[in-house]
């Protein structure tokens, strides 16, 4: 067996990776196919040279560049081949990864395009508005906006940036009309409008009519309405309709697209000249490579989104002898997802079975004799039998312990008894044709825990609160069949801290498939497709804090290059982002410490291995540091 038929590596990897000789995780040049692929250990390793240990999240540039030339290439043929009139512009939403190092590659690889910027608050604004941006690139203003917010997007358009207001409601339609009468200006606007389409999906609810933001055709007409009576109807240049989020299915996105089309021209018959379509987000990115429409896979291709896309617009507009619009999309998962990789190493593992039999010793409870002879029976045709007898005497045994009946040092060697035969029974369903679903279960539950120096919180919100999977595998020993198989835990001191989902060869599982951890050497994971959101969710949960960040180029050599790093926060930082006071943590522990030695508690000659050690841990890693 293969680290391909374990992990589903060739699935969900996209072409970006392959399996070295040795076993490394090897990333490949898009760019370059020919080129050999560069070790992830070996640049794992030079990174923790450089003082940058894991974990840490590695931003491959080839990556993110491939992603955006695909989607505006196959957007650029769709149009093409479909003979589609119009063009294509894409914009990149800040919300996904408001790293400035992101946002600005984004902007520089997607010059050929003109690719611009998609902004939901006043901050996101203020970065779209302070980048170097191409001429011709889109900036759209979604969310809520306040006057401040209004006054800055139509303001930049005086200073040569196409900043477009879209209207969420009619209430903000005021608040723009009050700015620009004072401003003196004819903004740039938008218009968002609810589908009554829905999309399955983990985020249906941010489709369809029920959706939290736009308006509906009543609320519509009033905005055209009012439009028309202040002589603004012309400054209506966009239409957003916002099709979805990570939608599984192609063709909830025809549907989608072809109502979008459907109000677009009749937006047009009431006199706005229209002339972009923004349609929003939706393109998913396919994190289990089972290329399926189910919730955390899609059943399309970019370039089969790209055609549908096309080819339903412009039947729209040919059936209503309408002029082909500027397409504009918001794909900002697709776009910077398969760019970032989290590598955590693994710092100790729990074991649920044992490999050594234990042998009868004189003065054993018959209760744990009768588990050690379940050696004596265990074979393929009783593997049910074998596990439930020797749960039945486990905990025949505990109870006696509770009572006070059993010393410590049997309660002991019943645990290791019954883990024995767990390891046996594990051993022996590993080769058997047919598992019962009872006996899978309860080996399910006696998985190995894997405890990751990694905050779940901080790195990976949205596996807990959402639940969502993202591809996780070792990245070293891939030459190794995974014999043993664990769930993850992070350091935090939270039983919610874990990963328990897990993209398998055989589909989403339970547990991930893991090599015995050996002594003296570093097992890392890597946690893939993670460059989307989750950069950017994190919370501070036990003051854990960002990781360390870097960027890294693949060269022509075979080599890479470290572009920018990014330090994680110190325990400073992030006492700081709580309003304490570093040095005020300081000053006042040197207090407790002076205190001590006037009592005579420490010595004089301690105090400085004491205040050292203390401001040792304010300047380090928030992490576990080797």
């Amino acid at each position: 067996m293969t680290a391909h038929d374990q992990y589903g590596l060739e699935r969900w990897g996209m072409d970006l990776f392959a399996v070295l000789e040795n076993g490394d995780l090897g990333l490949l040049d898009p760019e370059r196919p020919d080129i050999a692929p560069v070790s992830l250990p070996a640049i794992v390793a030079d990174l923790d040279q450089r003082g940058i240990a894991a974990p840490v999240v590695i931003r491959v540039q080839a990556f993110l560049r491939r992603q955006i030339a695909e989607l505006n290439e196959s957007f650029s043929t769709a149009i093409s081949d479909s003979g589609y009139l119009g063009s294509y512009r894409a914009v990149f939403p800040i919300k996904v990864n408001q790293q400035a190092d992101v946002v600005d590659r984004i902007i520089d690889d997607g010059r050929p395009w003109s690719v611009g910027l998609e902004a939901g608050s006043k901050a996101e604004l203020v970065i779209a508005l302070s980048r170097d941006l191409p001429d011709d690139a889109l900036v759209v203003c979604n969310g809520v906006k306040d006057e401040q917010f209004v006054r800055l997007a139509i303001t930049a358009h005086q200073v040569g940036i196409s900043c477009v207001v879209v209207l969420e409601s009619a209430d903000e339609l005021d608040v723009v009309l009050r700015v620009a009468e004072r401003l003196g200006q004819r903004p740039l606007l938008g218009v968002r409008i609810k589908l009554t389409e829905k999309s399955s999906g983990a985020w249906a609810s941010s489709s369809g009519d029920r959706s939290s933001f736009g308006v509906n055709a009543s609320a519509l007409m009033g905005i055209v309405e009012k439009l028309r009576a202040v002589d603004m109807l012309d400054c209506l240049v966009l239409q957003h309709s916002h099709v979805g989020s990570q939608i599984p299915n192609v063709d909830e996105i025809r549907s989608s697209v072809s109502e979008a089309a459907r109000f677009f021209v009749a937006l047009r018959n009431e006199g706005a000249p229209l002339t972009h379509l923004d349609l929003g987000g939706g393109l998913g990115v396919d994190y289990t490579g089972e290329q399926r429409s189910a919730e955390h896979s899609v059943d399309y291709t970019i370039a089969e989104y790209c055609i549908n896309v096309v080819e339903t617009v412009q039947h729209v507009m040919d059936d209503a002898g309408e002029p082909h619009p500027t397409l504009v999309t918001e794909s900002g998962r697709a776009t910077v997802a398969s760019s970032s990789i989290l590598v955590f190493d693994v710092l100790d593992a729990t074991y649920y079975d044992r490999g050594e039999w234990i042998d009868h010793e004189p003065g054993d409870h018959e209760l744990l004799s009768n588990i050690i002879r379940i050696h004596d029976y265990i074979d393929e045709g009783r593997l049910q039998e074998c596990v439930s007898d020797a749960e039945h005497y486990r905990n025949e045994l505990r109870e006696n312990f509770r009572r006070g009946l059993l010393p410590l040092t049997q309660l002991a060697r019943a645990e290791e008894a019954h883990l024995t035969v767990i390891r046996r029974v594990k051993k022996i369903a590993a080769r058997a044709a047919d598992v019962g679903g009872s006996l899978r279960e309860i080996l399910d539950a006696h998985v190995d825990i894997y405890h990751g120096n990694l905050s779940v919180f901080q790195s990976l919100p949205d596996t807990w609160a959402i639940d969502q999977i993202h591809p996780v595998a070792p990245i070293r020993r891939l030459d190794e069949v995974a014999t043993r198989r664990a769930i993850l835990s992070d350091t935090t001191c939270d039983s919610d801290g874990k990963i328990d989902r897990f993209v398998t060869a055989a589909g989403v599982e339970t547990a991930l498939p893991v090599h015995e951890l050996v002594a003296g050497e570093h097992y890392h994971l890597g946690v893939f497709l993670v460059g989307a959101y989750q950069e950017t969710l994190g919370d501070l949960h036990n003051l854990f804090g960002d990781t360390h960040v870097v960027t890294v180029g693949l060269t022509a050599d075979g080599g890479y290059e470290l572009l920018d790093d990014t330090e994680g926060d110190t325990v400073a930082d992030v006492l700081s982002i709580v309003q304490y006071d570093p040095k005020a943590c300081l000053d006042a522990y040197k207090k407790k410490v002076d205190g001590a030695v006037a009592i005579g508690r420490i010595k004089a000659t301690e105090r400085r291995d004491l205040i050292s050690t203390y401001r040792r841990i304010l300047g380090g890693y928030t992490y576990f540091e080797h």
